[in-house]
């Protein structure tokens, strides 16, 4: 899903769709791509059952998926090349989940949505 133009658009309604989809399992994990990142990261994870994370490097990433269980990746286009954040992505659909003593602490923050 994303813009079929270059027009301008607004942020939140693309981060809207990609978090339905992994909140419905019609996908595993949601990426998303704006100046920063930042603003696509807080408006995913005002769906419940995301969990955003804004990754401008690849170490990240993985930590992002290791100890957070991220679902949705949020790049910058403006800030960090084409390239690295290919090797970002990369990183973070090959991580794993690391469970142990982080799923409690995934299962705490979930908890904070109500």
């Amino acid at each position: 899903r994303g813009p079929t133009s270059d027009a301008r658009v607004d942020y939140p309604d693309f981060a809207a769709l990609v978090a339905d989809d992994v909140v419905a399992h019609d996908a595993d994990f949601g990426v998303l791509v704006c100046g920063t990142g930042i603003g696509m990261a807080i408006a995913a994870n005002k769906v419940h059952g995301i969990r955003a994370a804004n990754i401008v490097r690849e170490d990240f990433a993985v930590l992002s998926r290791e100890h957070n269980d991220a679902n949705v990746i949020t790049l910058s286009g403006r800030f960090v090349s084409f390239e690295e954040n290919s090797r970002i992505l990369d990183a973070f659909l090959a991580t794993p989940f690391g469970e142990g003593r982080h799923a409690g602490r995934v299962a705490k923050m979930m908890a904070l949505e109500g």
